[in-house]
């Protein structure tokens, strides 16, 4: 065949892409393979111990208990896909909780709205007395406001013995971590203190042991020297109480317009993460201060306003293909009854229908935006009081289990087909979609909406899954 090119005119042009390519590779290695939490779980420093996780487990099982004792309950309060088919009726909930124990495949074709809302309800009870809390965040920051500086000092040592404490008995969560305040004028001192306190007496009291996925939230950011001057104390910190090189990682919160937009019209984002010197490891968007920056009155200050979902773009667009993970803010409007039995005075009926219809519309507003987190692929938020617990999980695993279906058809297809592109329905999947129906199992089963029976269904070895890499597989099954 004929060719216009010589390798000696091809060659110097093409030499010059060695480096920018190489650039490129490495400014985007592509999202992490690692496990990410699907929530965080702030909480003031002064309540933390060893052991809160199972408590506050406890606590949103009670809720549960409470407030939607039964599947068919909580699918009307939150509003599953027809819903209000389910019956209300004990008894004719209690046999249909039979037939979808007894035979639930069957119940998926026969019943599909009781099967989603039954199979959610039972994996939400699982899910808060095995591992009710996935990420812990011991707070110095809102959630625990400003103390005097000798009781800030006290906690912050005696959350690191805790954290030590937890560490030896195994019952942290997966993911755990400090907020310290911010690195403003006002606050900065107070917040190294901290910092240094913590650390110091947990290296102190377990040989400078970490627990898994330890972190350093830094809320507030504004400018990229906040971030590299906590980077820098961290690298300080490390080498004097004998922790690990680099071992410590930190995240960043997105809350300002000012950390969306530098003062020369740049995006800032990518910037506060290279400030991190490689320390960064996942970025927060906080809905409500961020808005209040925007001067949106409070009434508006909403977790779907459109300033929001502006912030959450660019957030996903400046990290999207680094590694760096990005999570959602919180749900302000706390599932709490405004009465209170005390031994002396229990709850009239209108007392109790009161907290009910107030825990109730709580409930509705964190699923929704929960839910919202999702459709824009933010896989991670907050969670700020433990009645919350049931309802992130309700989101989540609805999320995985009406998403399952076609993503099991469609990896179902990649898989029979290796490394050939496949046409499912109207919808053209590439290589690049087979990663991303990966990592959508990989998710649903981390976080126990998905079992590895229904992924393996599909025709996917949880060895194949286990690798993370949907090219990897391919590789292997086209050998």
């Amino acid at each position: 065949m004929k060719l216009t090119l010589t390798d000696a005119e091809t060659q110097p042009i093409l030499s010059t892409l060695a480096d920018s390519n190489a650039n490129f590779t490495a400014t985007y290695p592509g999202d992490s393979s690692d496990r990410q939490q699907v929530h965080t779980v702030y909480g003031g420093a002064n309540l933390f111990k060893a052991g809160s996780a199972q408590k506050l487990g406890g606590i949103a099982l009670r809720n549960l208990d409470t407030f939607a004792p039964n599947f068919c309950a909580l699918a009307k309060v939150v509003g599953f896909p027809n819903a209000h088919i389910l019956p209300s009726s004990e008894a004719e909930i209690a046999i249909l909780g039979t037939a979808c124990a007894e035979d639930t495949a069957a119940m998926k074709d026969i019943n599909p709205a009781a099967w989603l809302a039954y199979t959610v309800y039972e994996r939400i009870v699982a899910k808060l007395k095995n591992e009710p809390i996935e990420d812990n965040r011991i707070d110095f920051e809102d959630g625990y406001g400003n103390r005097p500086d000798e009781e800030e000092d006290a906690d912050a040592v005696r959350c690191a013995e805790e954290v030590a404490k937890g560490i030896e008995e195994g019952n942290l969560p997966p993911f755990i971590g400090i907020r310290i305040k911010t690195f403003t004028e006002e606050c900065r001192e107070r917040s190294v203190r901290t910092l240094d306190l913590f650390l110091t007496r947990l290296a102190e009291v377990n040989g400078a042991k970490l627990p898994n996925n330890f972190i350093i939230t830094l809320p507030k950011v504004t400018h990229p020297e906040q971030v590299t001057a906590l980077a820098n104390l961290l690298d300080v910190i490390e080498e004097k109480c004998g922790y690990e090189k680099n071992s410590i990682q930190l995240e960043i919160m997105i809350e300002t317009t000012q950390s969306i937009i530098d003062p020369a019209g740049d995006n800032q984002v990518y910037k506060l993460v290279q400030a991190a010197n490689g320390r960064c490891r996942s970025a927060i968007f906080g809905t409500y201060d961020y808005t209040a920056t925007c001067n949106i009155t409070a009434a508006y200050q909403t977790h779907t306003h459109p300033s929001c979902d502006f912030a959450r773009h660019v957030i996903q667009v400046s990290l999207a293909g680094t590694g760096i993970t990005i999570c959602d803010g919180a749900t302000t409007s706390m599932p709490i009854g405004p009465h209170r039995a005390t031994p002396d005075a229990p709850l009239s009926n209108e007392q109790v229908l009161e907290n009910t219809r107030v825990v109730h519309g709580a409930w509705k507003l964190h699923f929704d935006n929960v839910r919202h987190s999702l459709e824009h692929a933010y896989y991670q938020g907050w969670d700020l009081n433990p009645a919350q617990l049931p309802i992130r999980y309700a989101a989540v695993y609805s999320y995985f289990l009406e998403g399952l279906p076609d993503a099991s058809k469609r990896l179902s297809a990649f898989i029979n087909k290796a490394a050939q592109a496949t046409l499912v329905g109207n919808t053209f999947d590439d290589a690049a979609t087979g990663q991303g129906l990966l990592n959508f199992f990989l998710r649903g089963i981390a976080c126990g909406a998905i079992t590895e029976e229904e992924a393996t269904a599909t025709g996917i070895t949880m060895d194949e899954l286990r690798s993370r890499s949907f090219v990897h597989i391919v590789a292997n099954r086209t050998k």
